[in-house]
Order: structure tokens, then sequence, then C-alpha cells
């Protein structure tokens, strides 16, 4: 297999995972069966160096990389896996602030290809055992990692963590995790372990229970992070939502045993996630006249928290590039986005993608109001030409169209 073919198998399982049938779904890599079956042929390369395991509705990536971060300010080598990537498939996999190498994603493949196809891996189960493989080749001292979708079956439930991490809840995926916030929250549960301390970022009362009830069970000490953590910091990653996510990392941090992480490293850690793990788009300014903001919040929840903060700015007139997968709740997310803004409809390119104009088409019943376009990258041009530098612009609904953007 030569290094084209290669690079040309890898982009094939990831357009393949995407275009059908998303990151993960029931009939496809929906258990543990394989993933376990895959980390036996690579050695179980996850039971050689410590974790942090970090769930969630939203936040959860930033939370990751804040925790890698800290980390990295205390001087450890820290193993980092997040999904999904903005503009590069190895943003999924680092190790401090580099990202895997293309050498490294190539010789995997070509040694691994074989069991993958034999297993039916799916693409998140390939990276998973990618990132496992390569932390441990780097014989990184600890490794922050993010659950791709629930917890409970998510692939990277195969490893016993220092510390699991919940950030928070909500209606999301609700085809696979479950309809109510009671059901998505076991799913979330199943990554707490026994004698495992767990840290959960916000109270719910509809959720708490459900951890605390596992929690029990498995005789896990459980940490309620917006009441633990009352001490503010700052941190480069802007929106006022971060605060909750703060929380939650130096919660987790502060359990981690034989570490020495100091007061200073925490705020050190905070001040430069950016710097030290290279996190985009979450509130990134891409531009001041007018002020353009990308995140990739993508659910009721997150979109929620995005418009509060957009309320705090101060726009003549707000100016949205839009565009969502055909999964998400529209009646939802329109009740939230703002009627007094001009849209800008769009889709990614993927076969997953709404079309920007049934897009157009439902939020028009809910009174927001705008054109279609026939790509994020045009979109973002009509709102760049139409707005004025005391205008704002905000680019939004799904990873994919940031990603576009970026």
């Amino acid at each position: 297999m030569t290094r084209q073919e290669a690079l040309a198998w890898l982009e094939a399982q990831y357009q393949a995972s995407y275009q059908q049938k998303g990151a993960s779904s029931k009939s496809k890599a929906w258990d543990l069966t394989n993933m376990t079956k895959f980390a036996l042929h690579l050695g179980n390369p996850h039971e050689k160096f410590k974790s942090v395991h970090v769930a969630g509705t939203n936040g959860k990536g930033s939370t990751s990389h804040m925790i890698a971060s800290i980390l990295q300010e205390a001087g450890c080598k820290v193993g980092l896996f997040t999904s999904p990537h903005l503009k590069d498939f190895k943003e999924r996999i680092h190790v401090n602030d580099h990202m895997i190498a293309k050498d490294a994603t190539i010789a995997f493949v070509k040694q691994y290809k074989e069991i993958v196809d034999k297993l039916q891996l799916s693409f998140f189960e390939l990276t998973v055992g990618m990132a496992f493989y390569h932390f441990a080749l780097q014989n990184v001292d600890i490794a922050v990692v993010e659950v791709g979708l629930g917890g409970r079956l998510d692939a990277t439930n195969i490893i016993t963590p220092e510390v699991s991490v919940i950030t928070n809840i909500g209606l999301d995926h609700v085809k696979i995790l479950g309809d109510t916030l009671s059901k998505i929250a076991a799913e979330k549960a199943g990554i707490i372990k026994e004698n495992i301390p767990v840290v959960v970022g916000e109270f719910h009362e509809e959720t708490f229970p459900v951890f605390k009830e596992k929690a029990q069970q498995v005789n896990s000490k459980l940490y309620l992070a917006e009441k633990t953590i009352q001490k503010k910091y700052q941190t480069d990653l802007l929106g006022d939502y971060q605060q909750k996510n703060y929380k939650s990392a130096v919660q987790a941090v502060q359990l981690l045993n034989g570490f020495q992480i100091t007061e200073i490293h925490i705020q050190n850690g905070l001040a430069k996630v950016v710097s030290n793990t290279n996190l985009q788009g979450r509130w990134q300014i891409l531009s001041t006249t007018p002020k353009t903001i990308c995140d990739t919040a993508h659910n009721k929840e997150g979109l929620e928290l995005n418009m509060q903060q957009l309320q705090k700015e101060s726009f003549e007139t707000l100016h949205i590039v839009f565009g969502v997968v055909n999964d998400k709740n529209l009646s939802e997310i329109f009740s939230i986005l703002p009627k007094d803004a001009i849209y800008y409809f769009c889709n990614p390119q993927l076969n997953r993608a709404l079309p920007a104009h049934e897009l157009q088409e439902v939020a028009a019943t809910y009174h927001r109001i705008g054109n279609v376009y026939n790509s994020v990258s045009e979109a973002y041009s009509a709102a760049k030409k139409h707005a004025t530098h005391a205008d704002g612009i905000y680019i939004g609904g799904s990873n994919f169209v940031v990603a576009e953007i970026l």
C-alpha cells in the first residue's frame, strides 16, 4: 500500500462514516465488542497510560482542552483525543501542542488496515485505536479522552480513567441515546467506573439523581463542580459558557493523584488553552469590523448559550450564516434564534446536511427570514457584502458549517 493509497483509504472511511450515518449508529459500532478486539490486537495500548474521560452533551470538547492545557502547564506529556475535527483529521489526536504526524497515520493504516477491514470497524473505532496506540508509543504521562457519543457503549469506554467527567446533559442524538434527559443521562453515566471519582458539571433535577445512583452503585465519589469550585478564573476561550466548563476542568485536575498541579498551573493552563492545544471554533472571533463570530454549537442547549452571549453584543444589524445536519429539532432551534436578524441559509458539503431551501422553508414558519445560498462560503461572502462595520455576523448551526469557514 502506497502513501497515497493509505490516505485515500482513510479519507474513504471518514466519508462513509459521516455521509451515511454520522459518527456513530446503533447498527454499527454501537457496542464495545469490536473495539475490545481491536485494542487487544494493538496490544491494549490504553492500559499503558493514565487518562481522564470526558462526556457530556455540550462543553466536553472545551473542557477536555482545558484539562489538557492545565496538565501541560504542570509539565506533563499529555495526549488529547477529541472529535470531530474541523479542518484536518489529525486534529483529533494531539500530544501536547502537536497533532499526530501524517507519517504516523499512514504507518498505522498500512499496519492495521487488514484487522480494521476484518472487524468492520467504524471510522470512530479506527481513530480511537489509532489515538490510544499513538499515546502509548509516545509514552504520554496522561491522556484526556473525549467521548464521541453517549458514553456507556462509546468506543472510548474501554479505558479505566483516573477521573470521569460529565459536563452536562441535553436532548441531542435522541434516536440513539433516548428521548428523555434521564435516558440520555443513563448513557452518559456509563463512563462512571468502580471506585473512580466522577465530576458532574451542572445540577439538573432530572439527570443528577441518575448520576448519583450510578456513582453509589459502583462506590464512586461524586463531585458537583458548579458547587465545589467557587474561585473565578480567566480563560482565553471566549464565551460566558466557558465559565461552566472551567469548573469541571479544575475539579477534575484537583482529583488527580500522582500529579503535582499547583494553582499557578491551573491559572496559566486556563489562560493559554488555545496556544497550548490549538482549539478552534469556540466563540472564535474571525473579524472585528464587522465583528464576526463562529461557534460549533449545534443543538438547543449550545445555541441557547450562544444567543444569550450575542445579546450582550452591540450590533446595528445581526447577520446569521446558518446550516444544520438533518437530525436536528428545528422547532427548538428556531424558537431560540432571533427574529430580527438577517439569515443566510446554507448547507455544509455532506449528505447528512439539511438542504438550505428546506431550512429556509421551516425558518419562515417561525418568521426567521433570509435567502438560500449554494455553499457556506457563498453565504458568508454575501453576509460580509451586506454587513456594515457596525453590524455583526454569526456563523453556526453545525461543526461542518464552521469547518468550511475555517
